[in-house]
C-alpha cells in the first residue's frame, strides 16, 4: 500500500483509535439527522408560505366571509396554517353571535380573538418543531469533533513513547486521524447553523403575516358585529 492510499479519508477512518471511530460515528448521525431535518423544514416552510399566499389573496378577493368559513371547514385536512386561523376565528365568532343573550360586541371580538390567538400558536410551534435540532448540532457538534480530536492525538503521543526517535513520518498519521473527526465535526455543524438561521428568519416572516392578519381579519368582524 502506497503512502497516498495510506493518508486517504477513508484510510485515515478505518485506522483511527476506537474512541475517535466512535465520535466519529456520532457526528455522522448527528449530520444524517440535521440533513433529514434541514430538507423537511424547507418543505413545510415553503409549504406554508405559498398556502398563506393563495388564502391571503382568496381573503382579500372580496369573497363571502361565510363560503371561505364552508371551504375551510370542508378542507380541513388541506388547509394552510392561515386558512385554520381564520376558522377557528370564525367559528368561534358565529357560535358567539348564535349564542342567546350574547350581544356584547366587545365579548364577540374577545372570544375570536383568543380563538384565532391559540390557533396561531399551535401553527408557530408546528412550524418551529425541529429547529431546536438544528441549534443543537450546530452548537455541540464542533465541540464533539474537538473531542475527538484531542484524543486522537494524546493516542498518537503515546504511541511515541515505545518508539525511541519521533520523526514526523511516525506522528504524522496519529495527528492526521485525530484532525478528521474535527473536520466530520464541522461538516455536520456549519449546514445546521445555516440552516436554522435561514429558516428562523422565514418563520418569523410568516407569522409577522399570521399577526398583521388576525389584527385585520378582527377589525372585520368588529364591523360586522
Amino acid at each position: 500500500m502506497s503512502g497516498s492510499q495510506d493518508m486517504s479519508i477513508l484510510s485515515l477512518v478505518l485506522n483511527a483509535s476506537l474512541v475517535v471511530q466512535m465520535i466519529m460515528f456520532i457526528l455522522m448521525l448527528i449530520s444524517l439527522a440535521s440533513w433529514t431535518t434541514i430538507f423537511r423544514k424547507w418543505y413545510s416552510i415553503k409549504d406554508a408560505q405559498v398556502q398563506t399566499e393563495a388564502f391571503e389573496r382568496d381573503f382579500w378577493a372580496g369573497g363571502d366571509l361565510n363560503t371561505l368559513y364552508q371551504r375551510a371547514m370542508n378542507n380541513r385536512g388541506e388547509s394552510g396554517a392561515l386558512e385554520r386561523i381564520f376558522e377557528a376565528g370564525m367559528r368561534e365568532f358565529i357560535r358567539g353571535r348564535q349564542q342567546k343573550g350574547l350581544t356584547d360586541r366587545t365579548l364577540l371580538i374577545d372570544g375570536a380573538r383568543r380563538a384565532m390567538r391559540a390557533a396561531y400558536q399551535r401553527e408557530t410551534d408546528a412550524l418551529e418543531s425541529n429547529l431546536a435540532l438544528l441549534a443543537s448540532a450546530g452548537s455541540v457538534s464542533p465541540y464533539i469533533g474537538l473531542f475527538g480530536t484531542v484524543w486522537g492525538i494524546m493516542h498518537a503521543f503515546r504511541g511515541l513513547a515505545s518508539v525511541q526517535q519521533a520523526t514526523l513520518a511516525s506522528v504524522a498519521p496519529g495527528i492526521a486521524e485525530a484532525l478528521v473527526a474535527t473536520a466530520i465535526g464541522l461538516f455536520a455543524a456549519i449546514p445546521a447553523v445555516v440552516a436554522y438561521n435561514r429558516y428562523a428568519h422565514d418563520i418569523d416572516r410568516v407569522c409577522i403575516r399570521f399577526e398583521s392578519f388576525v389584527e385585520e381579519f378582527l377589525n372585520i368582524l368588529h364591523r360586522q358585529a
